[in-house]
């Protein structure tokens, strides 16, 4: 089965041609024409729109269908942060990160262990501003798709979640190391502090 898929931007322009014809077995998914232009897309969080609709991974292509491959658009929204006493709702900030590009969604939650409660306080206009600017970074350095993060402040009860993160990414070692590094920067350098038991927890200056 030949199909044609049409490229924009720089997708167009490392092609040298507004358009690409492929040879791909009758019954084929998208998944497989992207496997096809994986070298063309060099490691951009690309998606195949089929009909004018970005079309999931295992959507099957026609002959005669309108395909083309998407780059990342411009002006894409900012990267969904926030600091609050209200309990964490980590199924709700993986929702955040739904993307049609994305292949893997990775949260991660941090708990209330081994004690009653945790109580956290935050710089929170600081804490914010150093949040947006850690997950900004994850999603360039690793091409994520998207990603979002939330700290809990107030009283955090046992088992409760103090922090969330979580990311999208075309692929999930993408997106596993894009939440690790999200997690370990706010862990390291946001202005948040945890007391336990009556004490306030040491950590480590922030480089």
């Amino acid at each position: 089965m030949k199909v044609s898929v049409r490229l924009f931007a720089q997708l167009r322009e490392r092609a040298g041609a507004r358009e690409l014809e492929l040879e791909l077995p009758d019954g084929a998914l998208v998944s497989d024409a992207l496997v096809v232009l994986d070298d063309l897309a060099a490691g951009l969080p690309v998606v195949l729109a089929v009909n004018r609709e970005y079309a999931p991974q295992d959507t099957e292509l026609h002959p005669g269908d309108e395909i083309a491959l998407i780059p990342p658009v411009s002006g894409g929204a900012p990267p969904w942060v926030r600091v609050t006493g209200e309990p964490l709702d980590p199924g709700a900030l993986a929702d955040r990160v739904g993307d049609a590009r994305a292949g893997a969604v990775v949260t991660f939650t941090g708990v209330t262990r081994e004690v009653d409660h945790l109580d956290y306080e935050a710089y929170e206009d600081m804490a914010l501003e150093r949040m947006r600017a850690i997950v900004d970074a994850a999603v360039e350095r690793h091409g994520l798709c998207a990603a979002a993060a939330e700290h809990r402040v107030g009283r955090v009860d046992l088992s409760e979640p103090s922090v969330a993160v979580a990311v999208s990414a075309p692929h999930r070692g993408e997106a596993f190391a894009g939440a690790r590094e999200i997690i370990d920067e706010l862990k390291a350098t946001a202005p948040v502090w945890k007391r336990e038991e009556g004490e306030w927890v040491q950590g480590a200056r922030p480089a």
